[in-house]
């Protein structure tokens, strides 16, 4: 079983897709693992000793002389194929990866491409380059690990909608926040992305509301003549915070990557996992609620 996991996820072919959902059936998108488009700084490898027994149990190790992009790489592959194999597996030795160096590079490259404002504490991005970025992720690995690094309250703004005079609330949770959420999101996405259907695509990797609208349209070009479109009100706003961890918990037993959650450095993860269950076909940026 093993072996053929790690064929799979070293294979340039896709992980087999599931049985379409709903009235539209005519052809399939194939499932994608679940990677970064672009790679983050490299980070600092553990040396060839770091292979845990928990994750020998699992099936699941990195390679000891890979940069620390491709680390990070080569886990994520892993664990969407073991997810893809085993539908009703659950997960554990998940949450020290949150706080392993090259996941924390790989979070702050991605939280840096995107750039931002500063949250509740004032910190910008231009103070932890000041400071020093890899000792900034230093201390904020020591402190996940040490389980002394808890969020900090967003700073609330409103941003104009579409709609003339509509304004939506946004969260902004600070940098700190923000890059081990996104640490917590690179071990937990490959597990979840195993679990979704093709015609499923907001916030997903490598998919956007243009890719959604791109295959109405073809789908129109093949005979199909209806269009259903709707949204969600408030949906991130509305959601009670138990159900995306109860959504998380049903594919991950960690305790630990369970208390992350809980503690809120995750629970933008577990809202995404749990709007994917509950909508599947809504053609939504996935980048607009991070």
């Amino acid at each position: 079983m093993r072996e053929e996991a790690t064929r799979e996820a070293l294979s340039v072919a896709r992980a087999p897709t599931g049985n379409p959902r709903g009235p539209v059936r005519a052809g399939r998108v194939a499932d994608r693992p679940a990677v970064l488009e672009t790679p983050g700084s490299a980070g600092r490898g553990k040396g060839p000793g770091f292979e845990n027994g928990m994750e020998r149990k699992q099936g699941m190790t990195t390679g000891q002389h890979l940069a620390g992009s491709m680390k990070v790489r080569k886990f994520q592959t892993m664990l969407h194929a073991k997810a893809k194999e085993e539908p009703d597996r659950r997960f554990h030795a998940l949450a020290d990866k949150v706080w392993r160096m090259d996941f924390l590079n790989e979070a702050w490259a991605g939280v840096h491409r995107n750039g931002g404002s500063a949250g509740t504490d004032g910190e910008r991005f231009t103070d932890i380059e000041a400071h020093g970025a890899e000792r900034w992720l230093g201390e904020l690995s020591r402190d996940l690990r040490e389980g002394t690094c808890a969020p900090k309250p967003v700073r609330q703004a409103l941003i104009p909608k579409k709609q003339p005079g509509k304004l939506r609330p946004l969260s902004i949770p600070c940098i700190r926040d923000r890059v081990a959420q996104t640490s917590a999101m690179l071990v937990l996405e490959p597990i979840f992305e195993a679990d979704l259907q093709p015609e499923q695509y907001a916030y997903r990797p490598e998919r956007s509301a243009k890719d959604a609208a791109g295959r109405v349209h073809s789908l129109l070009n093949t005979g199909y003549n209806e269009v259903v479109d709707c949204d969600l009100s408030n949906y991130f706003g509305e959601i009670p915070h138990a159900e995306p961890v109860k959504s998380v918990a049903r594919r991950v037993s960690d305790g630990r990557m369970l208390g992350l959650a809980i503690g809120g450095f995750a629970i933008g993860v577990g809202l995404m996992m749990a709007r994917r269950s509950s909508a599947p076909d809504l053609p939504r940026d996935r980048n607009a609620g991070m």
